[in-house]
C-alpha cells in the first residue's frame, strides 16, 4: 500500500515497537536494567548470573543470605519486572 502523505518517523517507530514480538524483545534486552532498579544496586552487584529462558528467569547470587531474601520475594520480583517491562516476560523465577 502506498502512502499518499508523509508520515513522521516517530509515528512509524512507535507503531513498529508496539508490536507484541518486538516489544517483548526490547523488554528482554532491558531486563538487566529493570533488575537493578527493582532490587537495588547492592543486590544487583551480588548477582553473578542472570538469564531468561522460556519465560523462566534464572538468577544466581553470591550470598546465601541474599539468595534467601530473593527467594521469599520472587513472586513480587516477577510481578514488578513484568510491570516494568510492560509485557509478560517472566512466568517463574529461579534463585540459585
Amino acid at each position: 500500500m502506498r502512502r499518499t502523505s508523509p508520515t513522521p518517523i516517530g509515528d512509524i517507530l512507535k507503531e513498529f515497537f508496539s508490536r507484541p514480538y518486538v516489544a517483548a524483545k526490547v523488554a528482554e534486552g532491558r531486563l538487566p536494567d529493570y533488575w537493578r532498579m527493582v532490587v537495588g544496586d547492592h543486590l544487583a552487584d551480588m548477582t553473578t548470573e542472570f538469564r531468561l529462558e522460556r519465560h523462566v528467569l534464572h538468577v544466581r547470587v553470591s550470598s546465601s543470605v541474599v539468595r534467601q531474601e530473593l527467594f521469599f520475594r520472587r513472586d513480587e520480583l516477577m510481578m514488578r519486572l513484568n510491570e516494568m517491562a510492560g509485557v509478560r516476560l517472566i512466568g517463574a523465577v529461579i534463585i540459585r
